[in-house]
């Protein structure tokens, strides 16, 4: 009996018993992680039986993210390969096959009723092996301009999912279904703390899930540019790991105040003690702000392929729901003006997240999880 047999047999068994077994594959940033466990828990509400598994590669911050979530994860010896020089692109490319027997020994283990590809590396070598062993696969695009994995794959899988509607024209020979980024269901738990009469402006300063050095050294610019003027906000700061000590010290070496994290577990509170988001433009954090009708200034990742963060960004500008500044363009100057403008216009403030709110989807995760059913029949 062939592999694929085999894959198509235990899989007609598994119709019979109504078992549903879904793998989500990517993964790299949290931006990849976050919109495949709201897809997770969408399918565990409406499917309390349903199995799933998230197939990640060796990065400590994928195992971490996921630890939190209670939901099974295993990995596989995966690397990106784009931006590499040729030396060091090969022995990416000889991880291949490996990669992608792991991803059948996982398939054939795990049986699943579908494979869903979320972005990142672990996603090319799962879904081409599910693909082969006659898996239903489909793929999200969180970004507007798409990656390359999901570039490649789209070319195989039976169904492709996108967030914004500037992805569907790279997509031209396939059918591409919009149905925005799914949201962390439990961002959305969280009570305002603030107390009557408390007028503190609170700003959250977020670049990814792995921070961003230029966004934290400008903020803290800002900061002390607002504290020279006499003006002072409260300010929730997660910096990412690798800058986390030395925005402690610039900090501290200005005698600044903050609540400074290298990540930040609760983003539901923090998001709803927030005034104002400072913020990278990736596609899970526009979708979030637009959720919970928070205003922010947008500086995009001025590297990312295409400057599709821009492209994102500009989703929530054109309706008025935050003000975008670039990187190259922006300064501590800058930054603290737009800030001591909208701390001194809270009615303008409310309108922007009121605007952020219309591009929001807040049944994203549903409405995969209805394809994805559809797609083991």
């Amino acid at each position: 009996m062939t592999v694929l047999e085999g894959a198509r047999m235990e899989r007609a068994e598994r119709q019979q018993t109504s078992e549903f077994r879904l793998v989500i594959a990517g993964g790299g940033t949290g931006g990849h992680l976050f919109p495949g466990i709201a897809v997770a828990r969408a399918l565990k509400k409406r499917m309390g039986d349903a199995e799933v598994l998230f197939v990640v590669g060796r990065r400590r911050m994928e195992t971490d993210i996921l630890s939190r979530t209670g939901f099974e994860a295993v990995s596989i010896d995966v690397e990106g390969i784009k931006g590499r020089a040729w030396k060091k692109g090969l022995p990416v490319l000889f991880k291949l096959p490996k990669s992608i027997l792991q991803s059948a020994a996982i398939i054939r283990r795990f049986s699943p009723s579908v494979a869903l590809g979320v972005g990142g590396y672990s996603a090319g070598p799962f879904c081409t092996a599910a693909k082969w062993m006659g898996i239903p696969t489909a793929i999200h695009e969180q970004n507007s301009y798409p990656g390359l994995t999901n570039r490649l794959l789209s070319k195989i899988v039976d169904r492709i999912f996108i967030s914004f509607e500037e992805s569907r024209s790279f997509f031209k020979k396939r059918e591409a279904i919009l149905t925005g980024n799914p949201v962390r269901q439990e961002l959305f738990l969280a009570r305002p703390t603030r107390s009557e009469g408390d007028d503190d402006f609170t700003v959250l300063v977020v670049g990814g899930s792995q921070g961003a050095q230029a966004i934290n050294r400008i903020f803290v610019d800002a900061l002390h540019c607002l504290r020279e003027g006499g003006r002072n906000i409260a300010v929730i700061h997660q910096t990412g790991t690798m800058d986390y000590e030395r925005v402690v010290e610039d900090y501290r070496s200005r005698g600044l105040d903050g609540e400074i994290s290298p990540f930040i577990a609760d983003m539901a509170t923090a998001y709803s003690r927030a005034d104002m988001v400072v913020s990278r433009a990736g596609a899970s954090t526009i979708f979030e702000l637009a959720a919970l009708a928070k205003p922010s200034i947008l500086i995009p990742y001025p590297y990312a392929t295409n400057r599709h963060q821009e492209i994102n960004a500009s989703a929530l500008v054109r309706k008025g729901g935050a003000e975008m500044m670039l990187q190259e363009e922006l300064n501590a100057d800058r930054l603290a003006d737009a800030l001591t403008r909208y701390m001194d216009n809270r009615p303008a403030l409310q309108e922007m997240g009121e605007r952020a709110r219309q591009i929001g989807r807040p049944d994203a995760a549903e409405a995969i999880v209805d394809r994805l059913t559809e797609m083991a029949v």
